[in-house]
């Protein structure tokens, strides 16, 4: 990849990782599910804005809606959810690290259940460490040497596996403009949400709400979603989806540095064993440190 790409990369791994932050501040104040519609519902409306300034179409065909309403179910709805109802409950670190678990349950719905993807010996290796370094994460709370409630756990664990699922519904959009998909599923994601949200908000006092926490929505919404779908999108068009799958290490180490400075938190020795393990899993599953290539020399503004 080039300077650029990387820099991408590592400035969109940055966002991902402060979200988690910013979450986990937002919903000591906000329920966590009218937390998710707010998030989407803005970041739906920016990116609309966006897709008339460039002029492309908004579908609106009875096939593509039902479309956009799986995928903002799976890629927003219910892994926003799972997430910010985990976080209620433990840090934002540990939540971070369960969520980088989502390739490895993409893999698992791709290749064994779906049987779009090569099953090569890597990949499998990949999984079972992958899987060891999960069973460790959650041993610190089934044997006490932790606090942190397993069913908090085991809801960013559903989320990842939501995230698993999409990334295969994701495949019938390849002939769509990126910005369309994310528009379209951010849209029924904020329909999908509205009713659940007016029902979880009853007892939420919106003008007793601080500034911070709507700050936080803010955030989440304009620039943890609008925005770095866009420079997601961005780094996919140049780098490739295999270089931009890198972020996937790069969110849990932003969110563990900033979970420390920022809010206290400290994992435990079994977690951050636990992350080690989840770790290498992800690179054994990635393939490219097993992969010679030879350099292609490519010339200056390619």
């Amino acid at each position: 990849m080039s300077l650029l790409n990387w820099l991408m990369l590592l400035f969109l791994g940055s966002i991902w990782g402060g979200s988690f932050v910013v979450a986990k501040v937002a919903v000591a104040e906000i329920p966590p599910l009218v937390l998710v519609f707010l998030r989407v519902l803005l970041a739906g409306a920016v990116l609309h804005l966006v897709l008339r300034a460039r002029g492309l179409r908004f579908p609106t065909d009875r096939r593509t809606l039902r479309d956009f309403a799986v995928m903002g179910l799976l890629n927003n709805a219910i892994p926003f959810s799972l997430l910010f109802l985990g976080q209620t409950a433990i840090s934002a670190s540990l939540a971070s690290i369960l969520n980088a678990t989502t390739p490895i349950f993409a893999f698992l719905v791709a290749a064994l259940w779906l049987g779009h993807e090569p099953v090569r010996l890597h990949r499998i290796a990949g999984v079972l460490v992958g899987l060891g370094g999960i069973a460790v994460l959650l041993s610190s709370s089934l044997t006490g040497l932790a606090h942190d409630p397993v069913w908090a756990q085991l809801a960013c664990l559903g989320a990842a596996v939501s995230y698993g699922l999409s990334a295969s519904w994701g495949r019938r959009f390849r002939g769509m403009p990126p910005l369309v998909t994310a528009t379209g599923q951010m849209t029924a994601s904020t329909v999908i949400m509205a009713p659940v949200a007016l029902i979880s908000g009853l007892s939420w006092t919106p003008l007793e709400t601080s500034l911070t926490a709507w700050g936080c929505v803010l955030a989440l919404a304009l620039i943890a979603t609008a925005f770095a779908y866009l420079l997601f999108f961005r780094v996919l068009a140049s780098a490739g989806a295999t270089n931009a799958s890198v972020v996937t290490m790069i969110v849990p180490a932003v969110a563990v540095i900033l979970g420390a400075l920022l809010l206290g938190e400290s994992l435990t020795l079994t977690q951050t064993g636990g992350l080690g393990l989840l770790l290498a899993g992800l690179v054994v599953l990635d393939g490219r440190l097993f992969t010679r290539k030879t350099p292609v020399p490519t010339s200056l503004g390619a």
